[in-house]
């Protein structure tokens, strides 16, 4: 992870910055042809791994979460033993295919409030899985959902002395329908219609009859995924959720809309409680909301929350029961003369994640990426310039409303490199080891490297003996790496890196790449 100042840490690093990784395409699901037309429902609106990586989750507009399972581990599982006793590298990258899908959220309407609550789903967050089966939670603007998702096996009744066509499946007979009109009675429970006696005719006997009576058997080979939602935690927002986060005690969870931050039991459903709380009495004094929330990964007491000011707070649970005192507070002041109307607006943080040790937290505004110590306040570690070539477009990029997208960001599993999108399908990866110089434009498409085009890194700036900022990335005003022009329709919002491997998904409209090095 990227060194904080500027002669800490004693002995050096020998080894010096990491190479610069070489990312290649892996695979690409829900493709779509030249000149598709991109349905609204089926845009991905979040991405997430689980914690071994062995699982994604999807979801979309249409409120529906697709899961895909790792196959790669499974198949070479028994031959990768076999190489690492000869003390051989085994060379692969992660393969996914689809697992399953389910409908997580229906469209709703609040009639107290005549308001219409979209189906979309804004994030998916991993559970612990437990006997095979997955939990995860799901949440739209007001409604948050914990599934389990299990497989089950389908039973079937074999072996029986009439022909297999009549055999009967899970109880009744496969050829057969239900009917609720009554049938009228023969002596013996017999039935006048032939269908409905069982030991009829139709069935194929054998004319020399049954040498011997074979009980049927119940056999189950074959499996089927079944998503079930366990609890449904509603009712307990006013405002739309942005941010859902487990705890590291594997028993609650947080969630968080503009102006409150809720703290649920997964096991409780029907009572939350309230541990954040910005809304002022008289909402004309309203200054800032809040844009994200996310546990501690290792600290079951701490969580971070950032702000449309581009201010991030640390509170510590354990101080009190409202958390209305931060115990940090991480913003970067302004330089002196150089506010401007779209200052405020692009300072707003749209994401927040903790590094994998809990060190760092790294937040995405509208223009960079900034890594801050939580053991130093007094401004970010480094700043990434994810696209500083729309500075002088930023008029433009407020009358058509990009400026209030929200780009999400991830840090790599070694904490080594950071990721976040951009407009026109590109996202940027950045190393932030000490020394490092990597700055990385791919492209979600099968060809990722189809832009790529090395820019001088700006040096070192120093502003104090204690802080020490990096600005990497800038390109020339007006286009991107290549010249090319660019296109604000196309916008890569959501991604996520692997827990363990240098391998990325990212979300391009109904398209989800994946990318490995």
């Amino acid at each position: 992870m990227f060194s904080g100042g500027d002669g800490g840490g004693g002995g050096g690093n020998v080894a010096g910055p990491p190479q610069h990784l070489d990312w290649k395409f892996s695979q690409v699901f829900g493709e779509r042809a030249a000149g598709e037309e991109v349905q609204e429902v089926d845009i991905i609106s979040a991405i997430e791994f689980d914690k071994t990586g062995d699982h994604l989750a999807t979801g979309d507009r249409g409120g529906r979460v697709v899961l895909f399972e790792r196959t790669d581990t499974k198949e070479h599982a028994g031959r990768r033993r076999e190489l690492e006793r000869m003390d051989y590298p085994v060379s692969r990258h992660p393969e996914f295919r689809y697992k399953t899908e389910f409908q997580s959220h229906e469209p709703e309407f609040d009639y107290l409030k005549s308001l219409e609550i979209e189906e979309k789903i804004n994030k998916i967050r991993w559970c612990q899985a437990a006997n095979s089966a997955l939990f995860l939670l799901s949440t739209n603007d007001k409604t948050i959902k914990f599934w389990k998702v299990l497989e089950k096996k389908v039973k079937k009744i074999s072996e029986m002395n009439i022909e297999p066509s009549r055999s009967i499946v899970n109880g009744s007979a496969a050829s057969s329908s239900v009917s609720m009109t009554p049938k009228p009675h023969l002596t013996n429970g017999g039935y006048p219609d032939r269908p409905y006696n069982c030991l009829s005719n139709d069935s194929s006997f054998p004319a020399s009859g049954i040498s011997a009576l074979r009980i049927p058997v119940v056999t189950s080979n074959e499996t089927s995924l079944v998503a079930r939602c366990r609890r449904v935690y509603a009712h307990a927002h006013d405002y739309h959720i942005n941010s859902i986060s487990n705890n590291s005690d594997g028993e609650t969870f947080i969630s968080a809309d503009d102006l409150r931050i809720n703290l649920w039991n997964l096991e409780i459903s029907n009572q939350s409680f309230n541990i954040v709380d910005v809304k002022p009495a008289n909402m004309e004094d309203l200054t800032e909301v809040i844009t994200s929330a996310e546990f501690h990964p290792t600290h079951c007491n701490t969580l971070a929350y950032s702000s449309s000011k581009g201010s991030i707070r640390l509170i510590d649970l354990r101080q009190s029961a409202l958390c209305d005192s931060h115990s940090k507070l991480f913003e970067e002041q302004e330089p002196a003369g150089s506010r401007s109307f779209f200052t405020e607006i692009i300072a707003s943080i749209s994401d927040i994640k903790f590094a994998r040790d809990g060190r760092y937290i790294l937040s995405r505004d509208y223009m960079t990426l900034k890594l801050w110590d939580i053991n130093m306040d007094s401004g970010p570690v480094a700043t990434y310039q994810v696209h500083e070539y729309l500075r002088p477009k930023l008029c433009d990029l407020y009358e058509n409303d990009s400026i209030f997208d929200k780009f999400e960001c991830c840090l790599s599993g070694d904490g080594l490199r950071v990721a976040t999108g951009s407009y026109s399908n590109l996202f940027r990866v950045f190393g932030c080891a000490a020394g490092s110089t990597e700055a990385t434009t791919l492209e979600a498409s099968k060809n990722p490297m189809r832009r790529q085009a090395q820019t001088p890194s700006r040096p070192a700036r120093s502003l104090s003996s204690i802080t020490r900022v990096v600005r990497r990335g800038g390109e020339s005003p007006g286009v991107d790496a290549n010249g090319n022009t660019f296109d604000f329709t196309t916008k890569l919002l959501h991604l996520a890196w692997h827990p363990s491997e240098n391998s990325i998904a990212c979300a391009a409209a109904n398209s989800l790449y994946m990318y490995y090095a």
